[in-house]
């Protein structure tokens, strides 16, 4: 035990890729990236990597499902460090963060309603570390440290699965515990300040019985955003995460894993700022530029890209992240029983600047959430090849979160948000200080049992049936107490507003509610996937999945009715119900060399989750429930070439039709907006705009769903050259990765002001890759300098203001690894 501390105290080095103890259950697939072309083959599963998608060691290409794997080396070499980066590397998987609680993951387009954060619904991109679950895709927002391999699997895969997958999964593997003594080091400098570390050590505690793994990174940089008021450069990052493995070979045939992680973030983030201004149906005096003069304010700037804000708010966005997990492998020799054990929390304390704009509107702005789980997942699986192939699993899963939310209205909020016509509006006092607390519980626990069969027809011939039974259960409290500036609880009976202009006015701006909502349901899903081997390198497979996402609850406030209680009828959420269906063709040839895989598919959700304006409940406001149909479909393509020994490159690509087919009572986009509700009989809108408007709801049906590209790409190569430095033999190596995704739609509702038009970014590298295992290259990310938006948003009201996060600027610095 003790040469393992001394390895790391004198080298803090991370583990180098090595196979995993012989009895140990998971594979060691990194040693075939190695051997088959770094950059290609870690990221498209070129020649024979082994990966577990169906919860079996298996090679990718004779998985019949669309998945990509990026290798740990690959990582590290295109600085894709965490779930937002590999975005570049995997043009099917969509990444967008206003700060890490409002993130969402989508695969295809599908997976969660583009910003809208919600904790009563679930994600249909389901996020596995070491096979468990991370309920919130905020919860996954961490560092990969001592990652392994990444697995990215597309479509339905709940009848493999704990939980529901309705559009997919992420799978990131870390390194595990060796036998054998090892230690990895890697340090990253570069602009902006940026410094990243990353260390990990592993070996015997006890000779072929007990092993140890502790890895732990660190990363730091200055943000990409002056803040003019405070002069501090916001959007920063602030990362430090340690991790812990011991691996126990406790009998010949079963193996324990304890692991154990804990991750702090403590950046000054997250700021959206000033992009530009449309005009709305609002009155004039009631749009961005007439309130902005009315306040004598103006922008620092009105280019995002002068990188300049005046936000008045502090920015925060520490969370804590962490827990424990035990991985039981038995094998019992015809079949292996598998136990995951899991306990993790997320405590989340924000502040957001959530006017956007230097004016006091909304003083604070934030919801500390903390979230507990716990998951237990039972496999009993089939071992080696037989006529009958199986995976049989029970699942259980049980959450809660705690949220205490506060907004606070400021001083320059009564002129900003309250009618010019109301004598209020030129009185700060009647906004100022009024504070909505907003109390919010929520208890969910799901359970299921899920199988899947693979008979094998013939030697080439299989057809595997899948088949999920699930129960999900939530429960919730939502508890909003609105006081005056005095403290005074405000009292929004209709009586009182009546009575008084304030209380009318302060009641349209926070008004308090409280309700309990529930909702519990059962549901039966299942796939088939037919697979046939046209030869030994050309596999093709056929799959249809009917899937659902389960129903929930409204957690953010309810819609009130004329007398300012909550609409009951819109606290729940029906589930989706997903078709889906899909084509496949993996291929090799030119003795291995070319990996090129297809798919094609087409996906339907009825019921889909997403914010509607339902004119039919007599309100305005926006709220969860579901939207009607959509509709996905396109064709995507994996491709790795490996030419020479020295040289790979890899292309890969993805067209993708999202649409609504059916979304009558949609918010209306910005350019229809604010306006009052349209008569009946109202003719539909010129061709170009939406069909049927109504300025309370907009039908949108046949428009694009947002957040997702028709077209995106992303490609690379690598070459090297066999070189003598300093004493030392190894290649020269120049690499290039590139991605490109078309222009789309940063709105639910599709809006000239918030399209973001397509952008190409480059990365390039240069290094030496010795033959002791030390790496050393240079790198530039965003070479050529694009100005890029990663999102835009509205400001609220309907006042025209657009806000934008801009990409990261270009940016430099050297990366050095070693392994021991």
């Amino acid at each position: 035990m003790a040469h393992i501390f001394a390895m790391l105290v004198a080298a803090q080095a991370a583990a180098s890729p090595l196979p995993a103890p012989a009895d140990q259950a998971a594979p060691a697939p990194q040693d075939a990236q190695r051997d088959t072309g770094r950059l290609g083959a870690a990221q498209q599963g070129g020649g024979d990597i082994v990966v577990t998608a169906r919860r079996r060691a298996e090679t990718i290409q004779s998985v019949p499902i669309a998945m990509s794997v990026i290798g740990g080396q690959a990582i590290a070499d295109t600085g894709a460090y965490n779930v937002n980066r590999i975005t570049q590397l995997q043009p099917t998987l969509q990444f967008y963060s206003t700060n890490p609680r409002n993130s969402a993951a989508n695969i295809r387009g599908l997976g969660a309603p583009f910003g809208l954060t919600n904790d009563g619904i679930e994600q249909g991109v389901g996020i596995y570390v070491d096979q468990v679950y991370y309920s919130r895709i905020a919860s996954a927002t961490f560092d990969f440290t001592d990652t392994e391999r990444i697995e990215i699997l597309r479509g339905p895969q709940g009848t493999l699965y704990g939980k529901n997958t309705t559009a997919g999964a992420i799978n990131i593997y870390t390194r595990k515990p060796s036998f054998t003594p090892e230690a990895r080091i890697e340090l990253t400098t570069g602009n902006l300040r940026f410094v990243q570390a990353k260390a990990s050590v592993s070996g015997p505690l006890v000779d072929d019985r007990l092993a140890i793994r502790l890895s732990s990174s660190i990363t730091r940089r200055d943000g990409t955003i002056r803040n003019l008021r405070t002069g501090k450069d916001v959007n920063a990052q602030d990362n430090q995460s340690l991790r812990g493995q011991l691996f126990w070979h406790a009998t010949g045939n079963l193996d324990l894993t304890l692991s154990g992680d804990y991750n702090h973030q403590n950046p000054d983030c997250c700021a959206q700022i000033f992009a530009r201004v449309g005009t709305t149906q609002r009155p004039v005096s009631r749009q961005y530029d007439a309130l902005a003069a009315a306040l004598d304010y103006t922008p620092p700037s009105r280019d995002a890209f002068d990188r300049v804000t005046d936000l008045d708010t502090p920015l925060r966005a520490r969370q804590e992240l962490g827990g424990a997990a035990l991985l039981a492998e038995w094998d019992l020799g015809p079949v292996s029983l598998t136990s995951v054990s899991a306990w993790r929390i997320w405590d989340w304390k924000p502040s957001n600047d959530r006017d956007f704009i230097g004016l006091p509107i909304t003083s604070v702005s934030a919801n500390p959430s903390q979230q507990e789980q716990v998951s237990q997942e039972v496999r009993l699986s089939s071992n080696g090849r037989n006529t009958v192939d199986y995976v049989a699993g029970l699942f259980y899963f049980h959450q809660t979160i705690d949220t205490q939310g506060l907004q606070v209205q400021g001083a320059a909020a009564s002129r900003y948000l309250l009618n010019p016509t109301s004598a209020n509006a030129s009185n700060p006092a009647v906004l100022d200080g009024l504070t909505a607390t907003n109390t919010i519980g929520f208890r969910n626990t799901s359970a299921a049992g899920f199988g899947k069969v693979t008979w094998h027809i013939a030697d080439k011939l299989s057809f595997a049936p899948g088949v999920r039974v699930n129960y999900d259960k939530k429960t919730g409290s939502y508890v909003s107490v609105v006081t005056t500036g005095a403290g005074a609880v405000l009292n929004c009976s209709t009586t009182a507003q009546a009575a008084s202009s304030v209380t009318r006015d302060r009641c349209s701006t926070l008004a308090p509610q409280v309700y309990t909502p529930a909702f519990d349901d059962w549901n039966v899903s299942g796939d088939a996937t037919l697979a046939y081997d046209v030869a030994p390198d050309i596999h093709a497979y056929a799959t249809y999945a009917r899937s659902y996402k389960s129903g929930g609850i409204n957690l953010s406030g309810l819609p009130l009715d004329g007398a300012n209680n909550p609409i009951l009828a819109s606290a729940t959420v029906k589930p989706e119900t997903v078709n889906h269906y899909e084509l496949g063709l993996k291929t090799q040839f030119l003795d291995r060399r070319v990996t090129l895989n297809l798919a094609g598919f087409w996906t339907e959700i009825n019921d889909y989750q997403a914010t509607v304006t339902n004119g039919q409940l007599g309100v305005l406001r926006g709220y969860l429930a579901n939207a009607g149909k959509v509709r996905t479909r396109g064709f995507e393509f994996d491709s790795a070439f490996r030419p020479t020994a020295r040289f790979n490159l890899y292309v890969n690509g993805a067209y993708t039709d999202a649409k609504y087919v059916r979304f009558v009572d949609a918010p209306c986009p910005p350019e229809l907006s604010g306006g009052t509700t349209a008569a009946a009989g109202q003719s539909p809108s010129p061709a170009g705009t939406p069909g049927g408007i109504s300025p309370a709801n907009c039908d949108i049906s046949g428009q694009r769903l947002p957040g997702i590209s028709k077209w995106a790409f992303s490609y690379g190569a690598e070459y090297d050259l066999p070189a003598r430095i300093g004493g030392l033999d190894g290649q020269v190596y120049l690499g290039y990765d590139g991605s490109y995704r078309s222009t789309f739609s940063s709105n639910p509702s599709a809006s000239a002001y918030t399209d973001i038009k397509g952008y190409a970014l480059g990365n390039v590298r240069l290094g030496f890759r010795g033959e002791d295992r030390l790496n050393v290259f240079g790198w530039v990310r965003n070479v050529f300098a694009k100005d890029y938006y990663e999102l835009l948003a509205l400001q609220s009201g309907s006042t025209g203001l657009v806000v934008g996060q801009p990409g990261d600027p270009r940016t430099y610095g050297v990366t050095i690894s070693r392994s021991f």
